[in-house]
């Protein structure tokens, strides 16, 4: 068995393969072979947005993969900006029509704030707006599972206020050098699933000397330790590329770091997003 094989269960009783591929800047006119690309390699996890407008793409590789659909996990994220019931109603179906699916296994909330304030303003209402909605499409059986990204612990705890479902995932950012250890034991606490995206840092991780050498100790790649690093974790781990051969290596993860190192990792700071430092996840406020 290797890591495209293993699964976690959500606490609803649904599978979720542990490592998945991330889809985030690749065009919808790529996205397609991508995909096709992936699930001949084995990957069964295939995670799209709103806001990376390939939904169309992912949903067409999804449907010409040659897999049956009950064989893949597929999750989508409401766009950030969306904290009201009807528009998170409209926009639920109007993932479904753009991906051409007749239900998906997860879909999120993607940010507790819209991208333009993030970690800003008071969003509260809108997210619980957002959660019933998802809720219900939850209920009708349009979605799997549901969830949400981004959401730091007080956020969380404002949509289990009202809530009839408890999250099953919280996508956030983890890798080696931001590793939110409190977050993750409190998701963990509520039976959340954490999904780690970028776990590679976006590529800012690549040229950290320390784990360049840690890497070269294992025989692996950076990306292969970061990946693998994430999964000891516990969490879900969605490097995201359209190369195939990147495909293959990051799932060539079959090994194990000890516990020595996987603190040495856990304990990194200080990595530097450069360019992608514009993005809020990666900039903050």
């Amino acid at each position: 068995m290797t890591a495209l094989d293993e699964t976690y269960t959500l606490s609803n009783g649904v599978e979720i393969p542990k490592l998945g591929l991330g889809t985030w800047f690749i065009d919808d006119d790529k996205a397609a072979e991508a995909v096709r690309a992936a699930v001949g390699i084995g990957y069964r996890n295939i995670d799209t947005a709103q806001a990376y407008g390939n939904e169309h793409g992912v949903g067409d590789g999804v449907r010409s993969c040659g897999e049956p659909r009950d064989e893949l996990f597929v999750s989508t994220k409401l766009a950030a900006e969306i904290k009201d019931y009807d528009q998170a109603i409209a926009a639920i179906d109007g993932s479904l029509t753009t991906l051409g699916l007749d239900h998906v296994d997860l879909v999120l909330i993607h940010s507790p704030q819209p991208w333009d304030d993030f970690r800003g303003g008071d969003y509260a209402q809108g997210n619980r707006e957002a959660w019933r909605a998802l809720e219900d499409a939850h209920r009708a059986g349009k979605i799997r599972s549901i969830g949400v990204s981004n959401f730091q612990r007080h956020d969380l705890e404002n949509i289990l206020q009202g809530a009839s479902v408890v999250p099953h995932v919280n996508q956030l950012l983890v890798h080696a050098g931001n590793t939110p250890s409190d977050l993750l034991a409190y998701c963990q606490s509520k039976q959340i699933l954490v999904e780690a995206y970028s776990p590679i840092a976006h590529g800012a991780i690549l040229t950290n000397a320390e784990v360049q050498a840690m890497a070269q100790k294992y025989g692996v790649s950076v990306p292969q330790l970061c990946i693998r690093y994430t999964l000891q974790l516990g969490t879900v781990s969605l490097p995201k590329t359209a190369n195939p051969e990147h495909m293959r290596s990051n799932a060539e993860v079959d090994f194990e770091i000890s516990g020595a190192d996987m603190d040495v990792l856990r304990d990194l700071r200080g990595v530097d997003y450069g360019e992608h430092s514009a993005f809020p996840v990666y900039g903050g406020k």
